[in-house]
């Protein structure tokens, strides 16, 4: 499998859009994207720097230092406090090829900015060698745990209460966890990335990207009472680079792409909004009386029209699917039965396809967007989510729990020949087919975090590309999400990009 490098831009050429942060006396950096600052840490000979590239939202930290073991430490490192849980992630590469292979970058969890502090940390090696380093107490001997995995571009480094845990792969594959160690470095840490040369007369320089702190649903989290912030994010699906687009403090869910690749509409609140990429705001889109919208909305394929599942007041506050002109309007019943949940348009724009429970299943069925009967394509029992067509209308990608853990099934249109497309250790949901129609698109629960039946909110999930013609799925992104990140259609009209929610509470 081909892994395209991460990209590395030009500090010359990107000069107007970079932001450098450099330790010595005097100097009061600026914010550092996500992080307060940056430092050196112990006596290094040569200062060390921090670079972020806000178009890129990506990160280069140069560091020195003789070592990061034993009862003391010298690299530098890009901080930020935080309190309590946290997620770290980010794709890691070095720069060149390095003059000692032991030489050290990755994310940083400290008690202080002592040289001798507690802490521990993903460290991937020069020589591919990858381990969690940890100390235990202030001026302790460090220990470490190392990987199966080497030389990963992936890594996250989590802590959930006293227990760290290191997952690191390398893109498209699988994140790979080691046993956790339990470790007391206090309620409020240094979070960072770090670069360490292990040489005392050299810099060296990673390159970080796709970095997020994420802090997870604390303890008390009530589901479907509480919610946390979002991030809209956008995905380049071949070399798995994100951006946030647009973040609020509250639930906004599942995105679509408009037809003309210029903007998202997503459900917030109950009320659908159009994000423009040109002027990176969001306005509310007129559903008039449908002000208690779900995330299960559709545009269709002209991207002229907008259908969207609301919780009508007429038919017992159950979800009821309606449509609409794209822009806002009127909205015109489509289901005479509920609750039902869209997730597609046939190509033509002629049918709706739904999941809708009824006598205690949740099934697949299909309904004029004219007006008619519904028509039953599943029978299966348990729960059966998620239809969405191929390009061409022949074919109808789902996801059913019917064999064990929740996998993508597919079935003609007219609902026979339903056939099991994957069968492994994650429960899927979701599939999006490409405009191509040749690969979907799921999000994954880990199993045992989830029954099969549920996809509920704040779990750490990954999204993976499979091929339509058969064959093992990628991973092209490991977020913190789950319910809201992407139930609907999802691909940018060119099929280069996703678009997708991640979540993470206020600190």
């Amino acid at each position: 499998m081909i892994r395209p490098a991460l990209l590395v831009c030009s500090l010359v050429a990107a000069l107007a859009s970079v932001v450098v942060a450099r330790s010595g006396a005097g100097l009061a950096p600026p914010r550092l994207g996500i992080f307060a600052q940056s430092a050196d840490i112990g006596p290094v000979k040569h200062a060390g720097s921090a670079v972020w590239n806000a178009d890129l939202d990506q990160y280069e930290v140069s560091g020195a230092g003789t070592n990061m073991w034993k009862e003391t430490d010298e690299f530098h490192v890009a901080w930020k406090k935080v309190k309590g849980d946290v997620i770290l992630d980010a794709r890691v590469q070095f720069l060149g090829n390095g003059v000692d292979p032991h030489r050290k970058l990755g994310w940083i969890v400290r008690t202080s900015l002592a040289a001798d502090s507690a802490y521990a940390d993903i460290a991937v090696h020069g020589d591919g060698l990858t381990s969690l380093q940890f100390r235990r107490k202030t001026g302790g001997l460090t220990e470490q745990v190392a990987s199966a995995v080497k030389a990963p571009d992936v890594i996250r480094l989590s802590r959930t209460g006293s227990k760290f845990t290191m997952a690191v792969a390398k893109f498209g594959d699988e994140l790979q966890a080691a046993a956790p160690v339990e470790l007391d470095l206090g309620d409020e840490v240094y979070v960072g990335l770090f670069v360490c040369s292990h040489h005392p007369d050299t810099l060296e320089t990673g390159v970080f990207s796709n970095v997020r702190i994420t802090l997870p649903a604390p303890a008390d989290f009530r589901p479907y009472r509480d919610y946390l912030g979002s991030r809209l994010e956008t995905l380049e699906v071949e070399t798995g680079r994100r951006r946030v687009v647009h973040a609020v403090a509250d639930s906004l869910q599942a995105p679509n792409w408009d037809a003309d690749g210029k903007s998202l509409v997503y459900n917030r609140n109950g009320k659908l909004y159009r994000f423009t990429f040109t002027t990176g705001r969001a306005a509310e889109i007129d559903t008039g009386f449908a002000t208690k919208n779900n995330n299960d909305h559709v545009l269709s394929r002209d991207g002229r029209r907008l259908g969207i599942s609301h919780h009508s007041a007429d038919h017992d506050n159950k979800s009821m699917i309606y449509t609409l002109p794209a822009g806002g309007g009127v909205p015109k019943l489509a289901t005479t039965r509920g609750p039902s949940y869209l997730h597609g348009w046939s190509p033509d724009g002629q049918s709706l396809l739904y999941a809708g429970l009824r006598d205690g299943d949740i099934d697949i069925y299909r309904v004029p967007v004219a007006g008619g009967d519904e028509i039953r394509l599943t029978t299966a029992k348990g729960v059966d989510d998620g239809p969405e067509c191929t390009p061409d209308g022949k074919t109808i990608y789902f996801n059913s729990e019917r064999s064990g853990l929740m996998q993508i099934w597919k079935m003609d249109a007219d609902g026979t020949h339903q056939t099991q497309v994957t069968d492994d250790a994650f429960n899927n949901w979701f599939p999006h087919v490409s405009p191509d129609g040749k690969s979907f698109v799921v999000i994954s629960y880990r199993k045992g975090d989830v029954t099969p039946g549920d996809h509920p909110f704040y779990k750490q999930v990954c999204l993976r590309l499979f091929p339509t013609a058969g064959g093992p799925g990628r991973v092209i992104a490991n977020l913190y999400g789950g319910q809201g990140t992407i139930n609907v259609p999802s691909w940018s009209p060119d099929g280069k990009r996703l678009a997708f929610v991640s979540n993470t509470r206020e600190p």
